[in-house]
């Protein structure tokens, strides 16, 4: 089977958790012999072609690259493609009579038009409360006209690649508004004897102070090394964000028994289940109570314990081998038009 990605950019120099998703899903059809190719369509994104975990990726170089995998003996037996790359995955999947899968990582209007207007052989959701949310929408917007045929996949997190000794620091991961920059400031503020570590995410526009003694900046960090660089520094994690569609960050920090403090978005309920301490981001009392709590001993032995429980159960492989059977499926049947 022969797939072709395209995608805006991709690991390991864009490490947003849509693009390690997508990279741990392609990363398990590499493994499993099949040939896996992606093409990046940000010129920023790379300079030159490189492979990751057995992926081929391709840098953009202009708006005719796709043409190698459209015809010819390179052509491609299915295109994968998630967020801006949508559009145009699906009109040259229509174009040239290839299947497209989308992969849905949020619940916007945006991504799920394109489950109309694009057609799609196969939708992945990354949870199963988006999926819920989906059918909803569709029952409400398109009455009985049957669905694209989906699965659910949460994104694949392996223990054991972000397996760490936790460390001593409070910290937030993407410091931008929507992440909850100010709530993490705010507590840095209220509780100056806490060390805090604010991790610049890959994405949107991080909000950097430098006048708290206490806070600690460090530099965007590839996916590869947030075990040693930053989770290994980290005694509790904080996800105050006003949206997650799942929450990553958080089921790798449960890896390591990391206890984690989230907003409740459904997303962050359905990874952290029981697990999780959940306040809202507009409670700046209850997250600092939740802070105290979790940092006597006793309740940080017992949420350590149930947090990396909950990290086991989340193993991905039972998922990633729906995923890997329903590609085989799509290129099977063929274009569903």
């Amino acid at each position: 089977m022969r797939v072709l990605a395209m995608l805006h950019a991709y690991p390991p120099a864009h490490n947003a958790g849509a693009e390690w998703a997508a990279h741990s899903l392609l990363r398990e059809l590499a493994g499993r012999g099949h040939e896996v190719d992606v093409l990046l369509s940000q010129p920023a994104a790379a300079d030159e072609a490189y492979r990751i975990d057995g992926v081929s990726v391709h840098p953009y170089r202009s708006k005719a690259d796709p043409a190698r995998w459209m015809s010819g003996d390179g052509r491609a037996d299915v295109l994968v493609t998630h967020l801006e790359n949508t559009a145009r995955a699906s009109v040259l999947g229509e174009l040239h009579r290839i299947p497209v899968v989308h992969l849905l990582h949020n619940t916007y209007e945006k991504s799920k038009s394109w489950l109309v207007k694009g057609s799609p052989s196969l939708v992945v959701y990354n949870t199963a409360w988006m999926r819920e949310d989906t059918e909803a929408w569709w029952r409400i917007h398109k009455g009985d006209r049957p669905m694209p045929w989906g699965i659910t996949v949460h994104p694949p997190v392996a223990v054991e690649d972000y397996q760490a000794t936790p460390g001593d620091h409070i910290t937030l991961i993407n410091l931008t508004a929507e992440k909850g920059a100010e709530v993490f400031y705010a507590l840095a503020e209220r509780m100056p004897r806490r060390k805090f570590l604010g991790v610049v995410g890959g994405y949107g526009r991080q909000i950097i102070r430098d006048d708290l003694p206490n806070v600690e900046i460090m530099p965007h960090t590839p996916g590869n090394r947030m075990a040693k660089d930053v989770y290994a520094r980290t005694k509790l994690l904080l996800v105050p964000s006003v949206y997650e569609s799942y929450g990553r960050v958080a089921v790798e920090a449960m890896c390591s028994g990391i206890p984690v403090i989230a907003h409740p978005t459904p997303g962050l309920m359905e990874a952290l289940a029981e697990a999780g301490t959940f306040c809202d981001r507009d409670d700046l009392e209850a997250w600092e109570a939740a802070i105290r709590q979790l940092s006597t001993p006793s309740v940080y032995k017992q949420t350590s314990k149930a947090s990396a429980s909950r990290a086991a159960a989340l193993d991905p492989a039972a998922e990633l081998d729906v995923w890997c059977t329903a590609m085989e499926g799509v290129v099977k049947r063929g274009t569903s038009r």
